[in-house]
């Protein structure tokens, strides 16, 4: 088993009018924690615990956790969304703001 699939990836969002942020948190085999944010910077941290801190702490919510009517007070359906995927975190650059294409 390579680190790769030991680790344990979590996708988790933040809502900013119709644009949808999205941030990947990667749980290491060690224990310690990794953030790719939606600039494509990874954030090191030294545990889940801490990981999940700074992302409450910016608004965000792990996508898994949203039910129906959580989304639609954000502005969006769980229906309309699902986290970026790539081939390679470069690949995910470019998709981890995402415009929900409305208008008000």
């Amino acid at each position: 088993m390579n680190e790769e699939t030991a680790s344990q990836d979590t996708w988790w969002l933040a809502s900013l009018g119709n644009t949808l942020i999205w941030a990947r948190l990667r749980i290491r085999p060690a224990g310690t924690a990794e953030v790719l944010d939606s600039d494509g910077n990874t954030l090191s941290y030294d545990g889940e615990d801490t990981a999940r801190a700074q992302l409450f702490d910016a608004d965000f919510v792990e996508f898994e956790g949203l039910d129906e009517e959580d989304a639609l007070v954000r502005g969006f359906s769980l229906h309309e969304v699902q986290p970026p995927k790539a081939s390679s975190d470069e690949g995910l650059r470019g998709l981890m703001v995402q415009s929900l294409g409305r208008t008000v």
